[in-house]
């Protein structure tokens, strides 16, 4: 869910049909104004409005999607003891099930970095690996992570000659390190401030499960996204990461491929320039990981 300040990212009108948002009761918290709807599975809704104390800006999320699960958000960021913790500012879990958390200032790296031609971003990766081993070393009583099917049909393989990959994924033995997990840690869910993380949002999908699956989902390339495209940015971050937890590197390296495969064919289905470079980006880190 993009939560980037106002001023540096207009969020767009209405873009689908959602739930009134005012229509929903709250109980710390008074809406005043929608400002803007960013992209999102679930209806969130950028707001203005005022609590008994001051007035905020604030995000709106309604549960929408099947794999929403506002409970577990709240009560494993009440439960846990971070300094980058969202704040909660009010929820429901009577339908419509919704948590409002305050603006938190900083910015993405996609905004801080631009076009990141002297990659930069390598000034970031350790800090980024020292986050997931952060909420990897939680200790807490957890449900486990909700399943997600990111498997892509044969056909897929097939139309695009990527038979030596479905192989791959089909023969490879993976024995996952497990902890509680944060589910769905990638670029868009922090917020950078002074080269430090100031906030991890949106903690739906934590519990217990696969640390590999944690560490491949932050690292994978998106379409669009320019950094995390080299080797060198990966190793950095995982270098950071090993100080305080071991993992798989052949789980990491299964998680790395099937996620890469969901973005590829993601990014497909708008043909450009951009697309094409980043689908080749994508082969070639697919290929090196092979061959291994």
């Amino acid at each position: 869910m993009t939560r980037l300040k106002i001023d540096r990212v207009k969020y767009p009108d209405k873009w689908r049909e959602t739930m009134d948002p005012f229509s929903l009761n709250f109980s710390n918290f008074e809406l005043k104004e929608v400002l803007g709807y960013p992209h999102a599975g679930n209806d969130v809704f950028y707001v203005k409005g005022t609590t008994k104390i001051k007035e905020i800006k604030a995000f709106l999320k309604v549960e929408r999607q099947k794999t929403a699960d506002i409970e577990r958000e709240v009560s494993n960021i009440q439960r846990l003891d971070f300094s980058f913790l969202p704040t909660i500012i009010d929820y429901l879990f009577d339908t419509p099930k919704y948590i409002i958390t305050e603006e938190a200032d900083g910015n993405r790296l996609s905004y801080i970095l631009g076009e990141n031609e002297n990659l930069e971003s390598l000034k970031y990766m350790e800090a980024y690996g020292e986050l997931l081993a952060k909420i990897h070393s939680v200790e807490i009583d957890a449900e486990p992570v909700k399943a997600r099917d990111f498997q892509l049909p044969h056909e897929f393989y097939v139309e695009n000659n990527f038979q030596y990959i479905e192989k791959y994924l089909q023969e490879i033995k993976v024995k996952d390190t497990k902890s509680f997990i944060h589910g769905d840690c990638h670029y868009a869910n922090i917020l950078w401030k002074d080269k430090e993380i100031l906030c991890l949002l949106d903690f739906e999908l934590s519990g217990y499960g696969s640390r590999e699956y944690d560490l491949a989902w932050a690292l994978v390339l998106r379409p669009g996204q320019k950094f995390l495209k080299t080797k060198e940015e990966r190793e950095l971050f995982l270098k950071s990461y090993s100080r305080h937890h071991n993992y798989s590197k052949e789980a990491f390296n299964y998680y790395l491929v099937l996620f890469g495969m969901l973005f590829y064919r993601i990014s497909s289905n708008e043909e450009n320039e951009k697309n094409e470079e980043y689908r080749s980006i994508i082969i070639d880190m697919i290929k090196d990981i092979i061959k291994e």
